[in-house]
């Protein structure tokens, strides 16, 4: 008895470490994602030694969000694949390294194409980052708590959030704020060192091969598509909305504020928000179901939208609404990041999750890169957020007419 206890104990020891460290490797992705968002007006008008106009902003932040998306794109594909080859924490560990890396980079820049490129291979680290520690979790967890760890764990991501707006604030220059990168790459040193490779994923190893081709088997298919619409299109709402608030609060102060402490008080909102929706999460699917859970939230992030961009003037109703959406947006990611890997067997559960995260990735960095291309189109940042905030109705009807939503965990 003694000696099962003391294994169970060591085992739990070590669960939670790596909960831990797989937190932090997630947290910092969070901010890295939304760090150059904070500082975007401030950053573009240095890097081109000039004043920069709204439409020229939004141009130029179009490229550099669409290619940190898209790297995010290629990194949760590509890595996935090679996390069901090599392993898992390899993986993990070459991921959290590469995006502190290329965040580290940014600190010693002098253009913005150079910038565009750091955010694109930065991007490929927290695509892996997001992917492999989701998967990481599930794998070692106990099943009767998995979906409250991982809702906590989606909660890092709104945490990384808070910790940009709080950069943002109390680092005035911006490129200062980009020496993060340094946490990242010290975790990328200390992963293979104190965690092991989750037993589920030696077990399938010994067994099991997988390629790109056998999670579009025909007992895989249905589910890859309903987990890739319903990703594919809360991501395009969340990150026209995370990647263009910042600067849309800017247009709304009409110069009579340098807009640092707007900026990064909305994106704290955000964090705090997401934070409390991520744990919600995992109780309201216990409580819910997961259909009902999604049906509910999606309605939120539609209703929560529509309101935050019918605003014209700045106010402080502004941060009453923006904490609102960000709590629809936190119960979301807990709530997919439980459901979406539920889908599939272990052998291929990270190559097809990492499909679903990403696939849609593509669809969403073109989303973010037309809304700053059609903010003077469509008359403004409110017209153009407003219409891509409307995918959220896209997933709520995938997730109405999916009556047969899974309620598994993974196996």
């Amino acid at each position: 008895m003694q000696t099962i206890t003391s294994t169970q104990s060591t085992v739990s020891l070590r669960n939670a470490l790596a909960f831990g460290l797989c937190l932090v490797c997630y947290l910092l992705g969070g901010t890295v994602s939304t760090l150059l968002s904070v500082y975007l007006p401030v950053a573009i008008p240095e890097l081109l030694h000039t004043s920069v106009s709204e439409a020229e902003m939004g141009r130029i932040g179009a490229y550099l969000s669409s290619a940190f998306i898209y790297g995010w794109m290629l990194g949760g594909l590509t890595l996935g694949i090679v996390s069901d080859r090599v392993g898992r924490l390899k993986t993990l560990a070459f991921s959290t390294g590469l995006y502190g890396l290329f965040t580290l980079c940014i600190v010693f820049i002098s253009d913005w194409h150079i910038l565009l490129a750091c955010r694109f291979i930065a991007g490929i680290g927290v695509g892996g980052v997001l992917l492999i520690s989701t998967v990481y979790i599930a794998e070692i967890w106990d099943e009767k708590t998995r979906p409250i760890a991982l809702g906590i764990l989606a909660v890092a991501f709104p945490v990384g959030i808070i910790l940009a707006g709080i950069l943002n604030v109390q680092i005035p220059y911006w490129k200062h704020a980009f020496w993060l990168g340094v946490l990242p790459v010290t975790l990328s040193l200390v992963l293979p060192v104190v965690l092991s490779e989750p037993a589920q994923w030696k077990d399938a190893r010994k067994t099991k091969s997988v390629d790109m081709h056998t999670i579009f088997s025909p007992e895989y298919r249905r589910n890859l598509l309903i987990g890739g619409l319903i990703f594919g299109s809360v991501l395009i709402g969340l990150w026209a909305v995370f990647s263009w608030v910042p600067t849309w609060v800017q247009s709304l102060l009409s110069n009579t504020s340098d807009g640092q402490k707007e900026r990064g008080t909305v994106m704290m909102l955000f964090g705090m928000g997401g934070i409390i929706g991520g744990i919600v999460s995992g109780f309201l699917i216990r409580a819910m179901g997961t259909r009902y859970t999604l049906l509910f939230t999606f309605s939120g992030c539609i209703v929560a939208c529509i309101a935050l961009f019918m605003n014209k003037q700045f106010s402080p109703v502004i941060y009453i609404e923006t904490a609102v959406l960000a709590l629809f947006f936190g119960i979301s990611q807990g709530t997919l990041s439980s459901y979406i890997p539920a889908l599939f067997p272990t052998s291929i559960r990270a190559t097809a999750t990492g499909f679903c995260f990403n696939i849609g990735r593509f669809f969403t960095a073109t989303a973010v890169f037309f809304v700053g291309n059609l903010v003077s189109i469509v008359g403004g940042f409110n017209n153009a957020l407003l219409l891509f905030s409307s995918t959220f109705i896209i997933a709520w009807i995938v997730a109405f007419y999916n009556r047969e939503a899974s309620e598994k965990t993974p196996e």
